[in-house]
This record gives structure tokens, C-alpha cells and sequence, in this order.
């Protein structure tokens, strides 16, 4: 008769070693988000007369304005080109973060990560 329960072929090593690597990676994403939220990113509207930096948090940190694009009779064009600086550097933010968990679990496709 077949045993019920257990593991054969010693399966509680390796659920250790799973969970070691569990471990790690956490420790490693913890790093990666902590390193992320140190950087900063940039990006620009308007071929550059709106510069708009973002932080890894999600901060907005910085707004740079050329002169020319500074009209009083045309706000709405500054407002847009803001709006488009500053989600394209939340995009750049994404990106970054994607790509630092795309290398850890880049391994594990296995696993369903």
C-alpha cells in the first residue's frame, strides 16, 4: 500500500531552501525599491521647454520652464506641456522599477512569479 502524507524524496529540504531563497529575493527587492526611491528622473515637453524631474518615490522634486514658453495669453499650452513632462517621467519611474523586478524574477518563471 502507498504511504499517505509526507514528502518522499525528502521534499522539507527543499521547502528550506525555498524558503532561503524566498528570503533573499525579499532582502534583494527591499534593496532594488530602496535604490529606486534614490534616483531621480527627467523628461521634457515641448522639445525641451518644459523639464519636469521626478524622484523614485513619485515626487515631483523639479520644474524647469524656458522663458519662451511662458505666455500669458497661452496657459492651457504650459499646463499641457507639464502634464505631458510629468507623466512622461512617471512612465521612466515604472519602467525602472519593472525592469529591477524583471531581474530578479527573471529565474523563477517556473514558480508563477
Amino acid at each position: 500500500m502507498a504511504k499517505r502524507g509526507g514528502f518522499p524524496g525528502g521534499m522539507p529540504g527543499n521547502m528550506n531552501n525555498l524558503m532561503k531563497q524566498a528570503q533573499k529575493m525579499q532582502k534583494q527587492m527591499e534593496e532594488n525599491q530602496k535604490a529606486l526611491e534614490e534616483k531621480e528622473f527627467t523628461a521634457s515637453a515641448g522639445g525641451g521647454a518644459v523639464e519636469v524631474t521626478i524622484s523614485g518615490k513619485k515626487e515631483v522634486t523639479r520644474i524647469k520652464l524656458s522663458e519662451e514658453v511662458v505666455d500669458p495669453d497661452d496657459i492651457e499650452m504650459l499646463e499641457d506641456l507639464i502634464i505631458a513632462a510629468t507623466n512622461e517621467a512617471l512612465r521612466k519611474v515604472e519602467e525602472a522599477a519593472a525592469s529591477a523586478m524583471s531581474k530578479l524574477t527573471g529565474g523563477l518563471g517556473g514558480f508563477g512569479f
